[in-house]
């Protein structure tokens, strides 16, 4: 017990790295998802060839192997890139890689999630827009947009707790979250069973209150929406 609170410090300065990569990898999911999403329902075929493409690779392979493939293969081409304009070698720092690639993969499903929002939402109410003479633009913000949060909510909270807890796998390279100084601790106690413990119980407590959180949202949404 006294090793773990020795070390807690070190793993709770961890914890919150680990929040702030979890919280900027959402802000890129949500922004690369939306994208995506209004790519696959736009009537350009090229956007939609674009977006499907990135939607069914990215589902369709480990996240673990797109973390290493997009980390070390991204930088081997940006500096392969580099030294043909003369630029001198440059370091992807891992917190860097780490969010814009757990931001990349989750932006995929969050296009799929918003995209089933957008096709959720009822037609009569987009109509009824533009009778009232709205343009285009102020029919997404006023009222497709709203009424899609509520009916994307479900499937946005499911990937932001995967999201939350695939940021474990940026320890692999190289970046001192939670779960790296964990591991060193126990390498240094020779107890890595207690620290995973540990590490285990503040994701629970991590995607206990984002539970939290997302059931109070879908409640603020839901207001004076009848139930089935």
């Amino acid at each position: 017990m006294s090793s773990v609170i020795d070390y807690l410090p070190l793993i709770l300065k961890g914890m919150l790295l680990t929040i702030e990569v979890a919280v900027l990898s959402l802000l890129i999911s949500v922004l690369l998802g939306m994208i995506g999403a209004l790519a696959k329902m736009s009537g350009s075929r090229i956007a939609r060839s674009i977006a499907g493409i990135y939607t069914t690779v990215i589902r369709g392979m480990p996240d673990l192997v797109l973390m290493t493939l997009i980390f070390f293969g991204g930088q081997i081409l940006l500096n392969n890139v580099g030294e043909k304009l003369g630029l001198e070698y440059i370091d992807v720092s891992p917190f860097v890689a780490g969010v814009i690639t757990i931001g990349f993969i989750f932006g995929a499903y969050m296009a799929e999630t918003f995209r089933g929002g957008i096709l959720a939402v009822s037609r009569g109410e987009i109509e009824a827009g533009y009778a009232f003479g709205m343009t285009p633009m102020k029919v997404f913000m006023r009222i497709t947009l709203p009424a899609m949060v509520r009916h994307a909510l479900p499937g946005f909270g499911n990937n932001w707790l995967v999201l939350t807890k695939a940021t474990a796998l940026i320890s692999i390279i190289g970046l001192h979250d939670m779960v790296f100084n964990a591991l060193v601790a126990g390498g240094t106690t020779r107890k890595p069973f207690t620290f995973l413990c540990v590490v285990a119980f503040l994701y629970l407590l991590i995607t206990g209150v984002s539970d939290i959180g997302i059931r109070w949202l879908d409640k603020r949404y839901s207001v004076g929406v009848r139930k089935a």
